[in-house]
């Protein structure tokens, strides 16, 4: 086969004149094209006189590689490459050590579903529920203003990523094409057939929660076991006197030990508590930079206005997006971070007394708001004494800022809020205006400058009148911002070596947005495929260590 790349086509075109396209570009008769199957379908709204669809497709042709010399010379016509996955490993016969995935976000369920693809009946452990009993403690929070410490947004089966767009898109490079079994197992697991092709596929909120369950069956079709509401306390680790470690197992909050020298470590961002047990079990950690700031909800239709010009509300564009990111002049970089079109605002707390907030939409992206976070960048050199000598600091500073947010949201979980006109000009908000918030269990208007880094502040009153003046109206004066948003990535990297294990501790394999490696459902995805076939070789080109 061969796949032709930027074939562009007006905005409303049909399957035929695709097809014509197709025989322009090879120069062929149409009875010389078998079939094509389209591989990536994205728009240029650049020039919004002029929006087109751009097309990557994958042809078969009677005399395919008569055609593919004949256009040597250009580049847009070349081989499809071969995308095919292909297991590393296969467990032997009467296999019985069994590895351990510590985990059931992206990242921790594509390593048990792969491992147990090839046989090694992994056991997936999960402090959180099962999704469904999860949504609804999630609501017990939007709802009621409860919060679950164990059951939350952060926590449970599908990991964080459940309550966000289900974005899955991603910039990591990818040679094997592992993105590519990512989204055939979503696929298989009921997601929209879609996700295969266009250019930022997402799947929404509430369609997750039922693709999460299939592959949650799968797994355990496969000979898989995974454990909800199981926590684990301590890990069993032994050291020599070099300071060199190899897991041993795992130890339950229950106390219940499990034996294991193999152990996928796929905590996510969230997982204070863990980080801090990894740290007294002298694995190698280190604090690493991410991003704090708000979220930002302006109408939907204003954006699809500035994005799409007459264009928008057309069925094939759906709800505009939107990437944004300012350099300011105190050294700071401002960005635009999960944005999510036709979306909410929603409470994503993990712990008693603090607020943070993370965006989601629906597979519709119906609603009225669009929301994305706006964020700064932060340096370990920022966080309270350095952390030179504790790379838990990060985690210090993102929990002051909660808590401040907390406090300044009415102690409720109600979450700080204040128009965009009045944070420009450094007053309370005492009333909204024609933007409502989405946020629930509801906000309180105040002054969001005491609830964030004075350098952050200034960073936000630069960008987003920079902003502005890529999408007009972003600075409405009714706009509104509501804070914080402080878990943009994890705080902490679990360094690992090229085998992908732990630097300093054999048969630990750290992975996922938790250890410093992933930003996104996709790539934490794929960053979990890693690990099954990092662990599957080990355990299949020498004994597991005496």
């Amino acid at each position: 086969m061969l796949r032709l790349t930027d074939l562009k086509l007006p905005l409303d075109h049909g399957d035929t004149d695709l097809k014509a396209a197709i025989l322009t570009r090879l120069g062929i008769a149409p009875a010389d094209l078998v079939g094509y199957t389209i591989f990536r379908r994205g728009y240029d709204a650049r020039k919004q006189s002029n929006i087109h669809f751009i097309y990557t497709v994958d042809v078969e042709l009677r005399q395919a590689s008569a055609v593919a010399a004949r256009l040597r010379d250009d580049l847009r016509v070349r081989p499809t490459p071969d995308m095919a996955y292909r297991y590393v490993a296969q467990a032997p016969a009467g296999f019985a050590n069994r590895p351990v995935v510590i985990g059931a976000g992206p990242c921790g369920l594509f390593a048990t579903l792969i491992l147990a693809r090839m046989g090694f009946r992994p056991i997936l452990l999960e402090r959180g529920k099962e999704v469904r009993e999860r949504t609804q403690d999630t609501w017990g929070l939007w709802r009621q203003g409860k919060l679950d410490p164990e059951s939350n947004v952060q926590f449970g089966e599908g990991g964080a990523g459940t309550f966000s767009d289900g974005k899955l898109h991603s910039q990591i490079k990818d040679p094997g094409f592992r993105g590519r079994k990512v989204l055939e197992e979503f696929v298989a697991a009921d997601a929209p057939p879609e996700i295969l092709y266009v250019s930022k596929p997402h799947i929404g909120t509430f369609r997750l929660v039922r693709v999460v369950e299939n592959l949650r069956a799968t797994i355990e079709r496969l000979g898989g076991a995974i454990r909800f509401q199981s926590r684990v306390a301590d890990l069993a680790i032994e050291r020599d006197a070099t300071g060199t470690g190899q897991v041993r197992g795992v130890v339950l909050a229950s106390g219940e030990r499990i034996a294991a020298d193999h152990v996928v470590l796929a905590i996510g961002h969230s997982a204070r508590d863990t980080f801090r047990l990894l740290h007294e079990r002298g694995v190698h950690l280190e604090a690493k930079p991410f991003s704090i700031g708000v979220r930002a909800e302006h109408p939907q239709a204003l954006i699809d206005r500035a994005r799409l010009g007459a264009a928008a509300g057309h069925p094939l564009l759906g709800a505009a997006d939107y990437k944004l990111v300012h350099h300011c002049g105190n050294g700071r970089s401002v960005y635009s971070f999960c944005m999510c079109p036709g979306g909410q605002v929603v409470a994503a707390a993990s712990e008693l007394g603090g607020v943070v907030t993370n965006g989601m939409s629906q597979y519709s992206r119906a609603e009225r708001n669009a929301n994305a976070a706006l964020v700064v960048d932060v340096s370990p050199a920022d966080f309270p004494g350095g952390a030179a000598n504790n790379p838990l600091a990060g985690i210090a500073f993102q929990r002051r800022w909660e808590e401040a947010a907390f406090k300044a949201g009415g102690e409720s979980y109600a979450a700080p809020a204040q128009k965009i006109g009045d944070f420009l000009a450094g007053r309370p908000s005492t009333e909204l205006g024609a933007v409502r918030p989405s946020y629930t269990p509801g906000i309180h208007l105040t002054d969001l400058a005491a609830c964030l880094p004075d350098y952050v502040v200034a960073a936000l009153r630069e960008a987003i009148p920079a902003f502005d003046k890529q999408i007009h109206g972003f600075a409405m004066a009714d706009a509104l911002l509501t804070g914080v948003e402080t878990r943009t990535s994890s705080p902490v990297r679990i360094t690992r070596d090229q085998q992908l294990e732990s630097v300093n501790t054999r048969g630990l394999y750290p992975g996922g947005e938790g250890a410093g490696y992933a930003g996104g459902i996709l790539s934490a995805a794929v960053d979990g495929i890693r690990l099954a076939e990092a662990v599957a070789l080990d355990l299949t080109s020498r004994p597991p260590p005496a």
